[in-house]
């Protein structure tokens, strides 16, 4: 069995300026941050799967990816989950592009659930990176952390791939790698 999700990783833009936050919140927000070469967007988690549901995620992953094309998006503010007074992940949004964002989501998860069976999400798609796993935080500091940067923008990219990506789950933290990348190839829309 394979642990996998469908995503894309993230410019080197929000990986720098996601570290800069972390050395502004080190003194009240305490947790896992997620290593630089980690960030991404998950546009669906799987979960395990056994080698012929794997070689079905990667052919309606490849699918997916030549039905579209690329768009940019725009990386803006912070958020948590699950609830500002219970913060558990702290999270990078998606501003400009979550649209297409968001259909390419569902678009993945409708082609895996026909072909793969795969089950969907119960909760809506919401379009962020994490950078921090929360495990303990002074709520007052960090709400004034995301007031500061509600209207921060942490880069932007254009989106033009997504992956099949494996989830090594070790005690220093997760290790994604991914197993194939499909290039977006229907005509540029950018």
């Amino acid at each position: 069995m394979i642990r996998v999700f469908i995503g894309f990783f993230t410019s080197p833009v929000v990986i720098e300026k996601s570290s800069r936050l972390r050395e502004e919140a080190s003194t009240f927000l305490f947790g896992k941050w997620t290593q630089p070469q980690n960030l991404h967007i998950t546009l669906q988690f799987i979960g395990n799967v056994d080698r012929k549901t794997l070689s079905e995620l990667l052919k309606t992953t490849q699918e997916v990816a030549e039905s579209f094309r690329p768009f940019k998006i725009t990386y803006k503010g912070l958020g948590v989950f699950p609830h500002p007074k219970r913060p558990r992940i702290l999270w990078v949004g998606v501003d400009y592009g979550s649209g297409p964002l968001k259909r390419l989501a569902k678009v993945v998860e409708t082609a895996n659930k026909r072909v793969a069976n795969i089950r969907p999400d119960t909760k809506p798609f919401h379009p962020h990176v994490t950078i921090c796993r929360i495990k303990s935080v002074d709520n007052r500091k960090l709400f004034g952390l995301m007031k500061r940067y509600r209207n921060f923008i942490f880069g932007e990219e254009v989106v033009n791939k997504i992956a099949v990506i494996k989830s090594t789950l070790t005690p220093e933290g997760p290790i994604y790698s991914p197993i194939e990348t499909f290039y977006f190839s229907a005509e540029k829309n950018f």
